[in-house]
């Protein structure tokens, strides 16, 4: 056996193993959820195929319709403040002139490595009807905010809570993409005239593309899948008016009387969804040849 096969065998000796956990517990559940998502629990616990009627069933659902609102808003207006503060940090923290830049990425990145319970108990905290933020806010003159009551406000908490939690980690990927822009472009740029500002938009943003392009898709599919907020943090109140999808799914999966079926027909739109609007990201954000 030669030497090159010899190596190959060696490869998918180790990529096997590897390869095999991921299908048995990523890629046969998805398809067993989509098996599902086209049948129904009938009488004695058989499932009897129904075609489409899960998936009709979602367009006349009014508390689907609701937190697929909440996903949407959460994803329109977390996301690019969250990527553009990321951003905008990175190019601040990545300055060869800033002293003591490792302790502001540590604190910076620290709230991503916070427990999601922990965190959102902080938030519970923190917005309490006395707590931190109402009393500033009364401090400077302003009524409270009762922020667990009001939907509107619940939003809001869920949004400050997003950015201050994923900020950090996505701002990690733009400063190892910007380490590996070479500062003499700058010192370049700047011989010849350019403003910081100009460096950034041409010459920063365009070398980061391949960077901003994934972070938006993972942050497109966490968003889209969130979770733990909705649960700890407000517990999808009041009422279902700051509820996702995915916690959506797990109340018809484990709180309410199981409904197996439609829960995995909601699980493959959000699957479906996250695959169009990365493609679509791909699409726009990729312009090589």
């Amino acid at each position: 056996m030669s030497l090159e096969k010899r190596h190959n065998l060696t490869g998918w000796f180790f990529l096997i193993p590897a390869a095999l956990l991921i299908f048995i517990f990523c890629f046969y559940p998805m398809v067993q959820a989509f098996v599902l998502s086209f049948s129904k629990k009938g009488t004695g616990g058989a499932s009897t195929f129904v075609g489409l009627a899960n998936y009709k069933r979602i367009l006349k659902d009014k508390t689907f319709q609701q937190c697929l609102f909440n996903t949407v808003f959460y994803f329109l207006i977390q996301v690019p403040i969250m990527l553009i503060l990321a951003l905008c940090l990175a190019q601040l923290l990545n300055n060869p002139k800033i002293k003591g830049k490792s302790i502001f990425r540590t604190l910076i990145f620290l709230p991503c490595a916070t427990s999601l319970v922990s965190y959102s108990m902080i938030f519970k905290s923190l917005f309490a009807q006395d707590g931190l933020v109402n009393n500033v806010i009364a401090a400077i003159g302003l009524a409270p905010v009762n922020w667990f009551q009001d939907a509107w406000a619940a939003r809001f908490v869920i949004v400050i809570a997003l950015i201050w939690r994923w900020t950090g980690y996505n701002m990690v990927f733009y400063l190892a993409g910007l380490q590996n822009i070479d500062y003499s472009v700058y010192e370049a740029s700047y011989i010849d005239g350019a403003s910081p500002f100009k460096q950034f938009t041409r010459i920063t943003i365009p070398l980061l593309k391949p960077t901003i392009l994934l972070t938006a898709i993972m942050s497109t599919s966490g968003t889209l899948q969130l979770f733990d907020e909705s649960v700890n943090l407000t517990g999808g109140g009041p009422g279902k008016s700051t509820m996702t999808l995915a916690h959506y799914v797990y109340n018809i999966s484990f709180v309410e009387t199981p409904k197996f079926n439609y829960a995995a027909a909601i699980s493959v739109f959000i699957l479906a969804s996250v695959a169009i609007l990365s493609a679509i990201q791909m699409k726009v954000g990729d312009k090589r040849d």
